[in-house]
């Protein structure tokens, strides 16, 4: 199959516009204090925007805020997940076990899994599990007024 010279040259432009894109976002997140995995990702095109890509972000205007890391680390600030391997389950920092966060939304969504995690392995229904959740007064996800054991099911999977 022969490729055309103008679809090499579109090809080229698509790349050359990935790699500026990557190069941006890097600089963006090295200028808010990330470093490693996450600047690692935009590099090489693995990361598209600068936006939060938990399942439930809690910033109240938008996934695409992000603050300065410092110590201790603002709610704020890119965070790296371990996902889909949490590291409590020897899940790697690297690239393909990552995915940016807000440090808010990482440690949000590492409390439900594991509390909800621990109930299931007692053999608690979801129900129960949820009405737990609920008298401890756990932060169901966002828009939400309470667990449900929809809700349960849709955090410990997602």
């Amino acid at each position: 199959m022969a490729i055309s010279l103008e679809s090499k040259e579109k090809v080229l432009a698509a790349t050359d516009g990935s790699i500026v894109r990557g190069k941006r976002l890097a600089a963006q997140l090295r200028e808010l204090g990330a470093h490693g995995v996450l600047v690692q990702m935009a590099e090489s095109g693995q990361l598209l925007k600068l936006r939060c890509e938990m399942p439930t972000c809690y910033h109240p205007d938008s996934r695409g805020f992000f603050e300065r890391t410092g110590q201790p680390m603002p709610d704020w600030a890119p965070n790296m997940d371990h996902y889909p391997r949490m590291k409590m389950f020897k899940g790697t920092r690297e690239p393909a076990n990552a995915r940016l966060s807000h440090v808010r939304c990482n440690r949000a969504d590492v409390g439900w899994r594991s509390s909800i995690r621990a109930m299931m392995e007692k053999g608690m229904s979801l129900q129960q599990i949820a009405d737990s959740l609920n008298r401890k007064h756990i932060e169901p996800r966002r828009n939400e007024t309470a667990w449900t054991a929809d809700s349960v099911r849709w955090a410990y999977v997602s």
